[in-house]
Order: C-alpha cells, then structure tokens, then sequence
C-alpha cells in the first residue's frame, strides 16, 4: 500500500536575512509567533519549535512512518536533527543581536526506540556553558511520559552576523 506525504515552506532567506536584527531569543520568538518562518527542515519532518526563552528551547514531533528506518522505527537521522536543532537554538537564544553561531560537533547517545506508538516527543535544548568563542550545550529527547529516549551535547562556535 502506497503512502505520500506533501510539504510547503516559505523561502528560507527571509529568516536568515532578519538573523542580524534580532538578538537570538527575539529571533526564535519572531518564529514562533509566526512573524518569520520556521526553517524548511522543520516542514521536511514535521517538528516545530514550542518554547524558547533564554538558553532552552523545546522542540516537538509527533513521529510518523514517514520517519522510519528500514527496521520499522525512527531513524536516528531524525533523533540527530531534533537534538542539533534543540541544542543549537539554545545557545541562539542566549546570543546577542549581532551574533550567530554553528555547530562544531554533536555527540549523540540513542537509549530508547521511538515508533509511531510513541506519540509526540519532545527535544529540549538546554545551555551549559557560553563563552566568547565558543558554547556548549546539551539536548535530551523524551517521550510523553518523561522517559529519555537520546541525549546528545553540541559545542557550537560563536561569531558576528556576515553582512548581507
């Protein structure tokens, strides 16, 4: 039996483009009151950012088939991009205006399968330390019962918005 799935997403330079004229939380707050769009990965696999405030962010995904692997549950390339994208805008949200950042590394522990039985789960990014240069933060991924299903840290590199 067949299955399909469409998507949209509004181009992503306009969010990139306002980056320079927000601090980081502004920036995250802009999208999630939908004054900018959210980035096209986040259509791709169907998460959205549901909280942000300084140095945490919450993302969250009600897992579907479409996120399987060849073995019948969720790929850990998806666990991977939720917990880059909870650990990233984390340190997004205690930037600057004027500054950006992006990841050097993410080290990732999977603990638990997530299936479409699963329901949504939720990736909440947390600060762990700032610097100048550099930040390290952590994710973890849970279900609905508060069970952690991945953990992963990020260190992320620190450096002025290019001009445009």
């Amino acid at each position: 039996m067949r299955r399909s799935r469409t998507f949209e997403w509004e181009d992503p330079v306009i969010s990139a483009s306002a980056v320079a004229h927000h601090s980081g939380l502004g920036f995250l707050r802009e999208i999630l009151a939908e004054r900018l769009p959210a980035p096209p990965i986040a259509a791709a696999l169907g998460f959205t950012l549901d909280e942000a405030e300084h140095g945490r962010v919450v993302f969250v995904l009600v897992p579907g088939e479409e996120h399987y692997n060849p073995i019948g549950s969720v790929h850990g390339g998806v666990y991977a991009t939720l917990l880059d994208s909870a650990a990233g805008c984390a340190v997004q949200s205690a930037l600057p205006q004027g500054m950006a950042y992006t990841s050097i590394d993410l080290t990732l522990k999977f603990l638990r399968p997530i299936t479409v039985d699963t329901g949504k789960v939720r990736a909440v990014g947390t600060v762990l330390n700032m610097g100048r240069r550099t930040a390290l933060a952590q994710a973890e991924l849970r279900d609905s019962d508060d069970r952690l299903l991945a953990h992963a840290t990020s260190s992320c590199m620190l450096f002025p918005v290019p001009s445009r």
